[in-house]
């Protein structure tokens, strides 16, 4: 089975992310992929993120009812910070026989290098890089586009700002974000 690994933030998650992880799904013909947010991402420090169990629980209710989507509360079980090989680790022991795919954002192509064992990332799974901007990718890298301009942090902001975040983000995880007063405050 190949099986697409997305982690992130997801804070929250949005229809980006989703269009994305189906677009990879299809193009890179994998049979599952498994959305896995942060406990805390080591590359993004200087914002605090909702609670773990929010993000956990904004991805499940944005996945419900999609076909070969999951969500793994892998990383929030270990604690801070997520570190992707150490996840890679434990899902090739779970997955002994199939074949790991990590999904990164174009964003994390420059920083890659920073990451913890970046070489023995490379060695549990495929990489392939999730541009949804059209962004110039150096190297050779496997890349699924789509051209989505939706973000977390315009999200967080719009709310901020008392302004609507309908369609960019599934019912149920705006429902979630209004019943639990998620990022109202700066």
């Amino acid at each position: 089975m190949r099986i697409g690994i997305f982690g992130g933030s997801f804070d929250p998650i949005h229809h980006g992310h989703l269009i994305l992880a189906r677009a990879a799904r299809e193009e890179l013909g994998l049979d599952r992929v498994i959305f896995i947010p942060a406990n805390m991402s080591p590359h993004k420090t200087e914002t605090k993120p909702s609670t773990a169990q929010d993000r956990l629980a904004m991805v499940q209710r944005a996945i419900a009812d999609e076909d070969g989507f999951a969500a793994s509360d892998i990383e929030l079980l270990r604690p801070p910070p997520s570190y992707t090989i150490e996840t890679l680790r434990e899902l090739k022991a779970f997955y002994p026989g199939d074949e790991l795919i990590l999904l990164i954002g174009a964003d994390n192509v420059a920083k890659f290098e920073t990451w913890r064992e970046p070489d023995e990332i490379r060695k549990h799974a495929q990489i392939a890089v999730l541009d949804r901007a059209h962004h110039e990718i150096p190297g050779d890298w496997t890349v699924v586009r789509r051209l989505v301009d939706i973000s977390s942090t315009d999200i967080r902001r719009r709310i901020q700002a008392g302004k609507s975040i309908r369609y960019l983000t599934p019912g149920s995880v705006c429902d979630y974000i209004k019943e639990h007063g998620l990022y109202r405050q700066a």
